[in-house]
């Protein structure tokens, strides 16, 4: 019997709590009423309900439908971020699977740790390769690296996974127009400066785009605008190029991981008090008084509570990658998240702003 994943089980509480309060607030009255004017007994009605919440029960708990997978061998993926964290894993990972990567790494003309073991892996199928998204000219050369490189520059290129990125906090006073420019640079402008650049060897290969984006990219956080425009901004170039590139047979996939910060050290303490002692010294005169040192210290600490948090393995967004990459019919949005985000996630996408934010904000 197939297991029932934290993310089903929240689905089944979330559906019964919604149905048991809809019953004890009248809506079989309503239904009722309008069952009778469309000519239903009332004894419809109760079996209506009845089908629906078993239909439901049902589509959650069924397994997976098998959606085939392609051929691995003689294809190639290129990574941006292989330096450390998800980029790093999933170039192992891929290569392991036999794909052909191409690992683009920020730090390899700085002798950079994560480029230097991937390197050490002395394999003709794993291609590490300098990459500074933000770098027009190191973007264009890494497109005629690989195009030098690929078996068939016309068919070989069959994915390219733009997960390089950084992450910053702040509360937006406190936050440098330079911090915002930076963040979107990387995140977001590097996102669509590496995807145009290697779109053509894409499309000729019908091949699978697959962007990294975030639970931040479907709702906003506290202390963290600077990421959420980013990630927003990664959603809707994403969701366009997906409607671009369906008469192409292209795939576009998008990835939206919760909290793996344990995972993958995207922050930890030092890094978030850096930041801290930057946005506080920097920040004007009028600012810093009517705040005060003790709310901003509060901030300050909330972010170091996260900094052990969430998931500490990375399987799950390595999974997903991995699906997006070799499944026939890959989903379009991967949610690999502990349940609690989804949950939040719902909540803030689906119900009035009204509410949501007395749940969850204020």
């Amino acid at each position: 019997m197939a297991t029932v994943s934290y993310k089903q089980m929240a689905l089944l509480v979330l559906l019964s709590l919604i149905l048991t309060l809809g019953l004890g607030f009248g809506i079989p009255g309503g239904l009722n009423y309008f069952a009778a004017v469309l000519g239903f007994s009332d004894s419809s009605v109760t079996y209506g309900i009845v089908f629906v919440y078993l239909l439901v029960v049902f589509c959650v708990l069924l397994p997976p439908i098998p959606r085939g997978s392609v051929k691995v061998e003689g294809k190639a993926v290129l990574i941006t971020g292989c330096d450390t964290g998800f980029g790093f894993a999933l170039a192992k990972h891929l290569h392991a699977l036999g794909f052909t990567v191409f690992a683009g790494c920020l730090f390899k003309n700085k002798n950079g740790d994560g480029a230097k073991e991937l390197e050490s892996i002395e394999s003709d199928r794993m291609k590490v390769l300098q990459m500074d998204v933000r770098n027009e000219e190191e973007v264009a050369q890494a497109v005629e690296y690989v195009k030098r490189n690929l078996q068939d520059p016309e068919k070989s290129l069959w994915g390219i996974v733009n997960n390089a990125g950084i992450a910053t906090f702040g509360e937006i006073e406190f936050t440098a127009m330079e911090k915002y420019k930076e963040a979107a640079d990387v995140n977001l402008w590097g996102t669509v400066r590496v995807t145009k650049a290697f779109l053509p060897l894409i499309r000729r290969a019908k091949g699978r785009v697959v962007n990294m984006s975030s639970q931040a990219g479907r709702m906003c956080l506290i202390n963290r605008s600077t990421y959420c425009i980013t990630k927003f901004g990664v959603e809707a170039f994403s969701d366009c190029l997906r409607y671009e590139m369906h008469r192409w047979g292209v795939k576009v996939c998008i990835i939206e991981p919760g909290n793996f910060i344990a995972a993958t050290g995207i922050f930890t303490r030092e890094k978030v008090q850096v930041q801290a002692d930057e946005m506080w010294n920097s920040a004007p005169d009028t600012v810093r008084e009517d705040y005060g040192k003790a709310h901003f210290n509060r901030q300050v600490n909330m972010m170091n509570s996260f900094c052990n948090s969430g998931s500490k393995e990375m399987s799950p967004v390595i999974n997903a990658i991995t699906d997006a990459l070799t499944s026939k019919y890959p989903y379009t949005r991967y949610n690999p998240v502990e349940a609690y985000w989804w949950i939040k996630m719902q909540v803030m996408t689906h119900l009035p702003a009204a509410i949501a934010d007395r749940i969850y904000v204020y």
